[in-house]
């Protein structure tokens, strides 16, 4: 696996997984799949909503324990563009458990922070591996959500010999 990451106003990772680009594809497609590694360590995804067709709607529950009990953060999206096994585009807002929008100034959310961001997951078979770049647009290189990507992008890696036969 290799891995790079770089510029100001984007998260961009780069990582060459040992599978095929069918199992990457359904790691992020497929909400059983993705609540099995989204998030950063010590998340859980206890929803995946994910309506995977342009103009589909995507909901998604992070959870996170704090000292006072579980944290819930929730995320909505559109997808914009789906290439099977090759491109995924979809935004992402913080939002309420109810589904609107949450405003980057609105208690609990990270001031600062673009009302909406996307997400592009670019997919490249290389043999029997998989070259990926996974580009989000909005969240600075050295931001805390650059580092939730890092460790998510390992979970994903770790979970890749689990579900090779799935």
């Amino acid at each position: 696996m290799t891995d790079t990451q770089n510029s100001r106003d984007a998260v961009v990772i780069e990582r060459t997984f040992d599978a095929p680009v069918v199992l990457i594809w359904r790691m992020w497609t497929e909400p059983e799949f993705l609540k099995e590694w989204y998030g950063p360590d010590g998340a859980s995804i206890p929803i995946a909503n994910m309506d995977v067709r342009v103009g589909g709607i995507r909901r998604v529950c992070m959870e996170m324990p704090s000292p006072n009990g579980p944290m819930q953060m929730w995320f909505t999206g559109e997808y914009r563009e789906v290439v099977e096994h090759q491109r995924l585009v979809y935004t992402e807002s913080v939002s309420a458990e109810s589904g609107p929008v949450l405003s980057p100034t609105s208690p609990g959310t990270a001031g600062g922070h673009p009302m909406m961001t996307e997400v592009r997951v670019e997919l490249e078979a290389v043999g029997n591996r998989t070259k990926m770049v996974m580009t989000h647009a909005g969240v600075p290189s050295d931001s805390p959500g650059a580092a939730g990507w890092a460790m998510a992008l390992d979970k994903l890696a770790a979970n890749i010999a689990t579900n090779r036969g799935r």
